[in-house]
């Protein structure tokens, strides 16, 4: 997955898609993976990240990155890689 290039995300969690005119503003944890989706890391290199850094139990990490990549994708904010 990555993100579309138009999209701006600041470090703080706000987005702004200028091709609509949307902006959104998501939690810390949400903010950290769209930082590293836009360093170019893999949906499979974030999970193995955040797995490191928080106490949280994978498969309830899976199903809720699997949920918020959707929703990125739904919002036109992210595309599966070609």
């Amino acid at each position: 997955m990555i993100l579309k290039k138009s999209v701006a995300i600041s470090e703080t969690g706000f987005i702004f898609n200028p091709a609509t005119g949307d902006s959104y503003t998501v939690n810390p944890i949400a903010a950290e993976i769209l930082q590293l989706l836009k360093a170019a890391k893999s949906l499979a290199e974030i999970k193995q990240e955040i797995l490191q850094q928080y106490d949280v139990d994978e498969k309830t990490l899976e199903e809720d990155l699997s949920d918020f990549s959707s929703h990125l994708q739904q919002l036109g904010l992210a595309e599966h890689e070609a």
